[in-house]
């Protein structure tokens, strides 16, 4: 049987043996694996041969299903027909488990901010991505694609680009070419602030990239004088901080967690 790649559902599979070796080889975790979105099982099949990994899958496409399971044998018990992004994880694995797959490109920011949910159970990211998206998320503040997943995911993990798909390694091919990245849980174990305000603070400041903090955060300045119970002279010595003449962009994980002790 055939597989047609729907787009609906973001899908460009992958075809080159030699891309799929290379990312199943780039995955150093052992134990429990989940692949999202296997497709046509060319990086599956790779995955299955690993006597280190205990291997689950999960596909929302039925064509999909049904390939894999007359393709490979051995997905029988090990294939979940189901939405990443609806499933509760901790029902497949109790314990810590690492994730691979060439993410479906139309939902890879709600991929990763869905394993952000489970940080502390997933050691380990292995994905194909676009490569856009891949730089955001691995580069280091002061460029213009850094950006609010970039804040997030280096809150947690180590970032590593590992190499660069063009278009011809699917079918259909994409219009953009593709990134490998591997993401390594850090040993942080908490921000030291509100994590729902280090959030909030986060994405406001992005909203608003082009401006200054002290006019993306204002509303947040003027909620601290109010508590404070400041004066418009202590408001004013309070947000002449140098830290709100920077656009979010200059702004490291750490930067963003002293912003928001010094916001709360």
């Amino acid at each position: 049987m055939e597989v047609r790649a729907k787009k609906a559902l973001g899908q460009h599979f992958l075809t080159d043996l030699s891309v799929a070796r290379n990312i199943a080889g780039a995955l150093t975790a052992a134990g429990d694996i989940l692949e999202v979105g296997p497709g046509t099982g060319v990086l599956t099949q790779y995955l299955l041969e690993r006597t280190d990994i205990n291997l689950r899958m999960v596909e929302i496409d039925r064509e999909s299903v049904d390939y894999l399971l007359e393709h490979f044998p051995q997905a029988d018990g090990r294939l979940i027909e189901g939405d990443f992004l609806r499933l509760k994880l901790e029902d497949i694995f109790p314990g810590r488990f690492s994730v691979i797959g060439n993410f479906p490109y139309n939902i890879s920011s709600q991929i990763f901010f869905k394993i952000l949910d489970y940080k502390d159970t997933v050691p380990q990211v292995v994905c194909m991505i676009q490569k856009e998206v891949a730089e955001r998320i691995a580069e280091k503040p002061g460029t213009k694609t850094y950006g609010i997943l970039s804040v997030f995911l280096q809150a947690w993990y180590d970032i590593e680009y590992l190499f660069t798909v063009g278009e011809g390694a699917f079918n259909p091919p994409p219009k953009v070419k593709s990134s490998v990245i591997r993401l390594k849980r850090n040993s942080r174990t908490s921000l030291g602030c509100d994590e729902k305000i280090f959030r909030t603070i986060v994405k406001t400041a992005f909203g608003q990239r082009r401006k200054t903090m002290r006019n993306s955060l204002k509303a947040f300045i003027a909620a601290k004088a109010e508590r404070e119970r400041w004066s418009a002279e202590e408001t004013a010595a309070f947000a002449s901080d140098p830290v709100f003449d920077l656009r979010p962009e200059r702004l490291g994980v750490e930067d963003f967690v002293n912003l928001t002790l010094k916001l709360s």
